[in-house]
């Protein structure tokens, strides 16, 4: 509708500006005077492209300057009758404003005044320059001497537009006037305050700050673009409310259960027990005897701070000799970590979800409680976080991808809308010059005056078209002519033939190909730079860099010879290249120059230099760009949020800062993190953002209290992350759209691929001069073979058609390119081809049970193109080696018609038969029961339970296992068993399916790889200088993949989605190159640092300023100059320290030392370089948020794919599990509950309707929360009067929940057992009244109270009940319980990858030394602490602790010669490069997989949002109508009344639901009735059905499918005669009551004449009854028409 409307809105004649004039009101007056028709309400809606801020498109023509803010009549129609009129600007932009109520009339002077200082563009530009420069005031802490003065001048300019709106808007609340905008309501309120603030006597200058810097919002109005994003976050926001209410629903959960689980427990510490004559000493030292109260008694670990948590569980940390766990003393982190309170464990439970230093939350309560309670970190860390964010980014990526659509549609519509501007010029200049041309024929000479009049205005006309297009060019005409005349040079013959021998030079493949391993050396010569570098490398590199300079200086020089330097300069490229000569040039005379090293970074630029020939970059480049520019808005919104931020808290806690500073540092020192100023505060807005606030919480805790900084943070933490999601989700869709490059590349990369072409074709013919023997003599023997053929053919084939098999060969591969790249790749992968899934032939005599046709066998396990193919021979009978043909034989094999190739195969292989009858029977029932056995299911099952037990039997050869010698023994012979076990598997598999065939398939590599892993660790064993062979062990673990299809399937579809990324990876993987040269040439280094060893701190610079001082200051030994572990010394190590940056761990650490860098071989000092924080800012956002953009954009866009290829199926389940998802569907939406029959017993009935009515479930609901609530309030240490209380409300829920559970048996019997929900109630009923009464029998000791309220609490999972809960939260969780097969399957598989990594990690890393991140509950020593370890890992939660720890390599850190008891392994360091390639890969494989965990989540989302938005019905749609049918027919009859149809209607679910009123769309369905007035339920479904998917070709189809499928699954449906339909019964009882009032009104005109007149009355207010009825009949027969059918 809008699109015609637009078009309608092209003719020039219809749409002209017309000025707003007195006789425009009084006929706008008239027209709201009359009511509007229903139809002119609805088909007139505000065209979207004249909204107010929006320019008036140019299909209305040139704006006059005499209309320029004027008022003009409304060009909407939608407002003629609003009482509104517009105005212009210079610029079209559209203000609309009310011509009447509470507001001067237009034609006031002085409104018309405002008006056009409102609309005039210089206005918006002059506010917006003042809230700028107001907003640098505000990031100020010291104002200037005239900075009071110049506040005052920005309060008058704010009060002078607050006027000026007012007067020209009108002071009211609705549309267009002032208050009828929300920005409006802002901006008075905060000029409002402002004005009071300033002149009144109160203080009010704390609260006149806070309230001003809400100014800064003032710049969103101003900009459309942040404008309309606002709205759309705020519409977001509305969708995101029912999520936000289940976050916080299971993050108070969650709280309540860490409360009862772990109250009070962090303040339990190991406390020396003093000895009988140390009593007095510690009793005097306090002063009383609670010496526990004594933090000097604690046990403190070295450099800790905090004093030993411990706990009295087995598995938790236990207190050394001399010392008792007991509870004393205050919680962690100064009390601010704890489960002591519901606030406390909020806090400490949303600091899980959003993954904030989660590590020291992990070892604070596995160290006091122990080490089973991890499952409850793993729960919240990694479930539960993972579907929160699901969550989240699901329903952003709804909301995204409609503002898409809407978008879209609207850009489609404006492209006509613009286009027709031009081209009604174009048609209306052409019509001119022909009716001038006509009328020039027609007319005599005296009329030629006037058409030469009109002909010039056509002409005028026309050259305005040409300067509208000459004005779009990007330069004035003179710059063209100037660059034509001066910088083409052409002048010359001998310098033109000259030009044309540079061009060949430069266009030549080779020179491009020159030009890019010039590039790739000079990558690595920039690579190369370290530190500490010898002389030499640096002076080689130099010459390098120079040699590199002169390289692409001749390269620039040339191209400009050869291209012009206009021509030149055209190409972007070009431009590119020629600052890097200029930057190179200028570098070698400017380096010597003090300040000036800098430069030095901006080689890096040299990298991208590969872009040119490198299409895949370009693609990204330009969609990053396009995307960018797109979203810019969003930046800047995103940006303003920051900035505001800062600004707020530097306004709140900066002054707190200063004076409360020795609370956060003894020294009374600012950390690095704080808000004492404008930059540090913004810093510390960009840190919560990146996820890290806690730390600076508890600062601001110190400083500010815990009721100021909570807000603040939370403000920042979820409007931030909102913003971050929308722009993160506004790139991955840009992304998605990813295609590699394949036809559009550019002229340099069609160059290098004919260099290598070129060079390919030169190694070919040098290779065939030195091989010419060799060929010709298979030339010949293939040409005898031809021969043969044709000999035997003759009659069949010309000698043309045989002499050209080369070609049509070469065409056919041709052809089909692309299925060959496809099986070539699946044969380097482990996809095998679908054709063969596990089994392979074995044998051409075995063709009936493979091949029952003896057809030819092909192998197509790995390969299914291969060149090779099997001969019929290929199952000799004395061999398992399958014979190949050669390429000639295939040509051969392949020309052969088909009927002489059968023939010969039945030859071949009768002949192969008679030859050798008895051996090769034996031999083919060997293979053959070799095929049987490995095929057999228990026999894949044994196999299958084998590899399980190998894998498992991995996990007890910890540190102990030379301790449990029986173990040791155990494990030993099982190795071998298994190692015997699966080469007798091996071999039967080869002599069932041959080598070949077995080689061919990835699964059987990899087993057979496994297999040599068992051989290999055996001979570890028996041998001590192979000893290092049995560290191989934990490869075994891959066996695991080839004997489960759910891994198998998750490993194919990770292949599938992966794979294409690999271009994209490198790009990215450039971009951090890039980042790690600038790294290397800003901190190599100087991050060395002298520390005090007895501190362990660093010296102040006024102790030691160098190295040299450093090592010249001598105590007991000289002070160790160290480099920090993660540093900028070389490439290498640069790629790690990004790591840790771009995972988040650790970066605050190496942040900080490249702040306080000074200079090479020179003490650090505090902030000395505090702007090198730009650095990592910009890496963050360029080198990690982009490149993850383009990674998740393009595996999305590869897993969309291969779901559509599979018919839009998940790719990560198996044929099985497709089955349980439709099945999961089905209990999804089906009703769980299943029919109950009524008791007979009165009182029993009672009952039942008691317990079933809405307003018991929502008393029970209410009951629940209560209980959850009386756990709210519960805190550590409450007085003994409130555990009483506790224990009796405890009581009476116990009681409450017993009495519902004895009402339900009471009423269903045994029926009550049937509901899951039911029995999980029964057994919350049992539990807690055991829990209630067990403690009083063996003491709160061994039973603690809050176990009773834990099982109460478990009830609350009702809320989430799908039929007695909120629906809305079953929609949430829907997609979630739809991809839990597929995620199953991707979790297993990272089980799996943790088990491989833990073993691999015992072996390597168990006895590494116990400081930083390993200590006693997370090291390498067991399975279990292993499993930790890499659970930490996988949530990014301190691996560059543990790494940190496995770095001391070194004498000075560790003891390589260190005894380990009950183990012959000795030392304690660690292997750096090792550990180096552990967890970076580990860290990438995880990631993956969790990037398609949360892809197939929000992928569900937005399937199940798509379905909803398109006309389709689902299984879930009429099987929700049954489930309603049933509860109007609960016979089962198959019918209902026809009164019932429309609460019927009603009831359903969108999309069949019908609102009321209703019965005029069911009439117009024309249902057919049975007697009784009783209307089928087929019937009904198929109207509705036909109601939602309208009218198509395909619904017949549809529909007879729906009818067939019902009456096959309802086979005693009562067949039917319909006697009537609802649209005839409506018409009848219509005619019958018009009938019966005409003759009832005939009637009473036959009575007397004194009652005739009181009857009269009533006969006319009859008629008009009947008159109204009639007009009701008309409207319905009018929507019968209208209503979609």
């Amino acid at each position: 509708m809008a699109a015609r409307a637009k078009l309608k809105m092209a003719s020039p004649e219809a749409k002209s500006l017309v000025p707003f004039t007195r006789e425009s009101l009084e006929v706008m007056e008239q027209h709201s005077a009359k009511k509007p028709s229903e139809e002119d309400k609805e088909d007139l809606k505000p065209n979207c492209d004249l909204e107010a801020g929006k320019e008036l498109p140019f299909v209305y023509g040139n704006l006059p300057q005499a209309m320029v803010s004027e008022p003009l009549e409304d060009v909407d129609p939608y407002y003629t009758n609003k009482k509104t009129f517009i105005v212009l600007n210079k610029k079209r932009t559209i203000f609309r404003f009310n011509a009447t109520w509470c507001t001067l009339s237009p034609f006031n002077s002085i409104r018309r005044a405002t008006i056009k200082i409102l609309v005039h563009p210089f206005f918006r530009l002059f506010i917006l320059v003042s809230v700028l420069t107001d907003c640098i005031f505000m990031s100020m802490t010291d104002f200037p001497k005239w900075g009071r003065a110049f506040q005052n001048t920005l309060l008058g300019i704010y009060t002078f537009e607050i006027l000026v709106k007012l007067i020209a808007r009108g002071i009211w609340a609705g549309p267009f006037y002032f208050f009828g905008d929300s920005w409006n309501w802002l901006d008075f309120s905060v000029t409002l305050f402002e004005h009071i603030s300033r002149y009144s006597p109160l203080n009010f200058i704390s609260v006149f700050r806070i309230v001003r810097n809400l100014r800064i919002l003032k710049i969103i109005p101003l900009n459309q673009g942040m404008k309309s994003f606002v709205a759309i976050l705020i519409h977001c926001l509305k969708k995101l409310t029912v999520v936000v209410i289940l976050t916080l629903f299971f993050l108070s959960v969650f709280s309540l259960i860490g409360m009862g689980l772990f109250m009070g427990n962090l303040k339990h510490k190991c406390l020396r027990w003093p000895q009988e004559n140390e009593t007095d000493m510690l009793n005097n030292r306090t002063g009383n005897p609670y010496y526990i109260r004594e933090t000097e008694n604690f046990y403190y670990l070295e450099g800790e701070r905090y004093a030993l948590l411990c706990g009295n569980r087995s598995d938790a940390s236990q207190c050394p000799e001399g010392y008792v766990c007991v509870k004393a003393g205050v919680n962690p982190d100064d009390g601010y970590t704890n489960f002591d309170s519901f606030g406390w464990a909020l806090l400490a439970l949303f600091r899980l979800m959003t993954q904030d230093y989660p590590e020291a939350l992990y070892h604070q309560i596995l160290y006091a409680s122990g080490k089973v309670y991890m499952i409850f970190f793993v729960v919240i860390s990694f479930w539960f976080a993972f579907y929160m964010a699901s969550l989240f980014l699901g329903l952003l990526a709804i909301s995204y991808e409609g503002e898409k659509q809407t978008a879209a549609e609207k850009a489609t519509v404006d492209q006509e809308f613009q286009k027709s501007l031009p081209e009604l010029q174009e048609e209306k200049i052409t019509a001119e010059t022909k009716t001038i041309q006509m009328e020039m024929k027609k007319r005599s000479s005296t009329s030629m005056i006037t058409s030469l009049d009109a002909l010039d205005d056509a002409t005028v006309s026309h050259k305005e078209v040409s300067e509208l297009k000459k004005s779009r060019q990007r330069c004035p005409f003179c710059w063209y002519r100037f660059a034509k005349t001066f910088l083409i040079w052409d002048c010359s013959p001998c310098w033109l033939k000259w030009k044309e021998f540079v061009h060949r030079i430069i266009m030549d493949p080779f020179t491009d190909l020159f030009l890019t391993i010039c590039i790739i050396l000079n990558i690595n010569f920039l690579a190369l730079e370290h530190y500490p570098m010898s002389l030499e490398t640096s002076n080689i590199l130099s010459i390098g860099n120079v040699v590199f300079i002169g390289i692409f200086t001749t390269e620039m020089i040339f191209k400009i010879i050869a291209m012009h330097p206009y021509g030149y300069f055209q190409v972007g490229w070009n431009i590119y290249d020629s600052l890097i000569v200029f930057h190179g040039l200028a570098e070698l005379y400017l380096t010597n120059f003090h300040g000036l090293a800098i430069l030095r970074s901006f080689r890096v630029l040299r990298v991208f230099r590969l872009g040119r020939y490198w299409p895949t970059f370009k693609i990204l480049m330009l969609t990053l760009c396009n995307s960018v520019v797109a979203l810019k808005d969003l930046v800047l919104l995103l940006f303003t949020f920051m900035f505001f931020s800062a600004v707020v808290g530097l306004n709140l806690y900066g002054s707190n800062y200063r004076k409360y500073v020795c609370n956060i540092n003894e020294d009374c020192q600012l950390p690095h993190w704080h808000m004492r100023d404008f930059l540090h505060s913004f810093l510390n807005v960009f840190r919560i953002l990146c996820g890290e606030w806690i730390e600076t919480l508890w600062d601001c805790f110190k400083v500010a209290g815990q009721f100021s900084c909570i807000p603040f943070y939370m403000m920042v933490i979820l409007i931030g992350k909102l913003l971050i999601l929308y722009l993160f989700l506004g790139l991955i869709i840009s992304f998605s759209s990813y295609k590699p490059a394949t036809t559009d590349e550019n002229d340099e990369a069609k160059n290098l691929q004919r260099a290598m072409a070129r060079i390919k074709k030169g190694i070919n013919y040098v290779l065939s001069k030195i091989l010419c023997k060799k060929q010709n003599v298979l030339k010949e023997t293939m040409d005898n073979i031809r021969d043969v053929y044709v000999k035997e053919n003759i009659s069949d084939h010309t000698l043309s058609e045989l002499s050209n098999t080369q070609d049509f060969l070469k065409d056919k591969e041709k052809s089909s390119g692309t299925e060959k790249n496809t099986t070539e790749n699946e044969s380097q992968s482990l996809i095998p081809s679908p054709s063969v899934s596990e089994t392979v032939p074995i044998a051409s005599e075995e063709s009936d049970i493979e091949n029952p046709d003896n057809k030819e066998i092909q192998s197509k396990s790995g390969d299914g193109s291969s060149k090779e193919k099997v001969k019929q021979s290929s199952s000799s009978e004395c061999s398992t080696v399958d014979i190949v043909l050669s390429e000639e034989e295939m040509v051969y094999e392949r020309e052969k018609p088909k009927h002489l190739r059968n023939v010969y195969e039945r030859r071949s292989s009768s002949a192969q038969i008679g030859r050798g009858p008895k051996k090769g029977k034996i031999w083919q029932n060997i293979r053959k029961t070799c095929c049987k056995i490995v095929e057999n299911s228990c026999f894949k099952c044994f196999i299958g339970l084998v590899t399980l037990l190998s894998t498992g039997a991995l996990a007890f050869e910890d540190i102990y296992i030379d301790q449990r010698k029986t173990i040791k023994i155990l494990l030993e012979y099982a190795d071998m068993i298994f190692t015997y076990i699966f080469i007798l598997e091996m071999l039967l598999k080869w002599m069932a399916y041959g080598f070949k065939a077995y080689f061919t398939n990835g699964w059987y590599k990899l087993d057979f790889m496994v297999v040599i892993v068992f051989c290999l660790s055996l001979i570890g064993k028996s041998r001590e200088e192979l000893k290092p062979l049995v560290s191989i062990k934990f490869l075994r673990g891959l066996r695991v993949l080839s004997q489960f299809e759910k891994m198998k399937v998750v490993v194919r579809a990770l292949i599938k989605t992966t794979l294409p990324t690999l271009s994209v990876f490198l790009v990215c993987l450039m971009i951090w190159l890039a980042f790690g040269i600038i790294g290397v040439h800003l901190f190599a280094g100087k991050f060395y640092e002298c520390i005090d060893p007895t501190s362990g701190e660093r010296f102040p610079l006024s102790e030691v300023m160098n190295r040299s001082q450093c090592e010249t200051l001598v105590f007991n030994e000289s002070m160790p100059w160290e480099n920090a572990k993660l540093n900028f010394d070389n490439v290498g190590i640069s790629f790690l320290s990004l790591l840790q940056v771009a995972t988040f761990n650790g970066w605050i650490t190496i942040m900080n030392s490249a702040v306080d860098s000074t200079d090479v071989d020179m003490q650090p000092n505090f902030e000395n370089n505090i702007y090198m924080y730009c650095y990592f800012i910009d890496f963050i956002i360029i080198g990690l948020f982009l490149p993850l953009s383009m990674l998740i954009g393009v595996i999305v866009a590869n897993f969309h794919k291969h779901k559509i290829k599979q018919g839009g199926s998940n790719i990560f389940i198996t044929v099985k599990q497709k089955k349980q998802y439709r099945a999961l569907k089905k209990l999804m939406y089906e009703d769980s509950q299943k029919p109950v029959p009524l008791p007979e017993n009165k009182f029993q009935r009672f009952i039942f309707d008691l317990v079933t009515t809405r307003v018991f479930n929502i008393i029970i609901m209410t009951l629940i929360c209560f209980q959850a609530i009386t756990i709210m309030i519960q805190s550590d240490e409450q007085s003994p009067k409130i555990d009483t209380a506790l224990f009796w409300i405890n009581s009476v829920y116990v009681m409450l929940y017993f009495g519902e559970c004895v009402l339900k048996l009471i009423v269903f019997h045994c029926n009550y057992f049937t509901s899951g929900w039911n029995i999980f109630d029964f057994m919350v009923v049992v539990f807690s009244i055991t829990g209630l009464f067990l403690p009083l029998m063996v003491g709160y000791y061994l039973v603690s109270p809050s176990v009773v309220q834990l099982i109460l609490l478990a009830r609350i999972i009702h809320i989430l009940h799908p039929e007695k809960g909120l629906k809305l939260f079953h929609n949430l969780l829907l997609p979630l319980m739809l991809s839990l097969p597929a995620l199953l399957n991707i979790s297993l598989l990272i089980f799996l990858i943790m088990f491989i990594y833990a073993i691999f990690g015992m072996y390597n890393f168990a006895y590494v030394k116990k400081e930083a991140g390993i200590d006693d509950m997370s090291n390498f020593e067991t399975f279990g602490s292993s499993m930790l370890c890499l659970f930490r890992v996988t949530v990014f939660a301190g691996w560059d602790g543990m790494l940190n720890a496995i770095f001391n390599s070194k004498w000075s850190d560790c003891d390589p010669d260190k005894i380990n008891p009950g183990t012959q392994v000795r030392g304690d360091c660690g292997n750096p490069f090792l550990g180096i390639i552990y967890f970076v890969s580990y860290i990438l494989l995880t990631r993956l997989i969790i990037v398609n965990m949360y892809t197939v989540v929000v992928m569900e989302f937005l399937n199940i949002a798509s379905k909803k938005k398109a006309k389709t019905l689902s299984e879930e749609d009429f099987r929700k109508f049954f489930q309603v049918w049933k509860r109007f027919d609960p016979d089962r009859t198959q019918y209902i009344d026809s009164s019932k149809l429309s609460d019927f209607a009603a009831a359903l679910d969108p999309p069949l639901f019908m609102a009321k009123p209703n019965k005029g769309q069911l009439v117009a369905m024309d249902l057919p009735m049975a007697v009784g007035d009783r209307i089928h339920c087929l019937d009904v479904l198929l109207a509705l059905t036909k109601r939602v998917l309208g009218k198509d070709l395909s619904m017949e189809k549809v529909l007879s499918e729906m009818e067939s499928g019902f009456t096959l699954a309802n086979t005693f449906k009562i067949t039917y005669e319909p006697i009537t339909t609802t649209l005839k019964r409506k018409q009848e009882v219509v005619s019958a009551t018009i009938i019966q009032r005409a003759y009832k009104s005939y009637r009473l005109r036959q009575n007397d004449k004194n009652t005739s007149d009181t009857h009269m009355i009533d006969g006319d207010r009859e008629v008009q009854a009947i008159k109204e009825d009639s007009y009701i009949d008309k409207a319905e027969g009018v929507s019968i028409i209208q209503s979609p059918i």
